[in-house]
């Protein structure tokens, strides 16, 4: 099997790269950066500018799927400037990507995956949202993932089967949210952010990377959510954070109008509250490493870093 992947020098990318070489499934992955591609057998890059509708169509040689995780990162401030890059990243991206794939009839293509957030979900306290919700967030986020969905769900029409993960908040240490959100309480600055009662649907980086080739390999599609069995409320998220990292929980609450003022539009990300369930993807015979906050944490904080201090660890790298 050969994967075509957009995003894939991203932290979800590498993650899931990881595991495709694992499983002896080659890659071809686009990138706008002509410096980045390499071409080694089992991992070819090939040139694209979505914002021009280019891309090499040498990319689709010998693909069976794809997996689309392309987008400009929503964690920067909102100017309208970014604002409009953030919604483009996506469509261009997918439209460039259905150009390609309905001008190519040699293609063999069966199967399109794609990312997608659970910033679709309305913002609630008390809802606990599965994927048969059809309600949208009356917000920035939610109009972006609707428009996003709509342009993914036109690969059906070239005949293939379409698979969205509306991915949550992603644990990893190299990227993504928690080092933002582990940096103030290992400054022994840390606190819970307006109520602390949103909550935070979140996800390991290995499960969702597993759950992406889970979805390839199973030929699965529809909408699946991208997040643990167990979402947590910010209150609970930063006090495990502070468990782990062995550091105290000292200060108030932080209030909405600081955080405003220090992040403008896109402080909404901190407070949204969405309770996100993992069921459908579980019931197909997905099974998490990482099912609860306290084992995903711990892996990351401590069993990582006591590999990288392991005499045996230290003895390699002096090698």
């Amino acid at each position: 099997m050969k994967v075509l992947i957009t995003g894939a020098t991203g932290l979800v990318g590498e993650a899931i790269v990881k595991v495709l070489d694992q499983r002896n499934i080659s890659v071809n992955y686009l990138t706008t950066s002509k410096e980045k591609i390499t071409n080694s057998p089992d991992f070819q890059g090939f040139y694209w500018n979505p914002n021009n509708g280019e891309i090499d169509m040498a990319c689709l040689e010998g693909v069976d799927a794809v997996i689309n995780l392309a987008g400009a990162s929503i964690a920067k401030r909102w100017t309208k400037e970014h604002k409009q890059k953030i919604l483009e990243s996506r469509t261009k991206s997918l439209d460039t990507l259905r150009n390609a794939l309905a001008t190519d009839k040699s293609a063999r293509i069966k199967s399109f995956i794609t990312a997608s957030a659970i910033g679709i979900y309305p913002d609630s306290l008390t809802h606990y949202y599965d994927e048969k919700e059809t309600a949208v967030d009356n917000s920035f986020v939610g109009d972006v993932v609707k428009q996003w969905e709509a342009s993914a769900d036109q690969f059906e029409d070239l005949g293939l089967d379409v698979a969205k993960i509306r991915i949550g908040i992603v644990l990893a240490t190299d990227g993504g949210a928690l080092p933002r959100m582990a940096a103030p309480v290992k400054n022994f600055v840390g606190a819970p952010v307006g109520s602390g009662e949103q909550w935070q649907s979140w996800v390991h980086i290995d499960d969702l990377a597993q759950m992406f080739v889970f979805v390839l390999e199973n030929r699965l599609h529809g909408v699946f959510n991208g997040v643990s069995p167990n979402p947590v409320t910010n209150t609970k998220m930063t006090k495990e954070l502070a468990r782990v990292l062995n550091r105290p929980l000292w200060l108030p609450n932080v209030p909405k109008f600081v955080l405003k003022a220090v992040f403008g539009k896109m402080s909404y990300l901190l407070f949204a509250s969405q309770r996100v369930s993992s069921k459908k993807i579980e019931k197909q015979g997905f099974i998490f490493l990482y099912p609860n906050l306290s084992l995903a944490l711990e892996h990351l904080y401590v069993e990582n870093n006591n590999k990288e201090t392991s005499p045996t660890t230290m003895k390699n790298e002096l090698v």
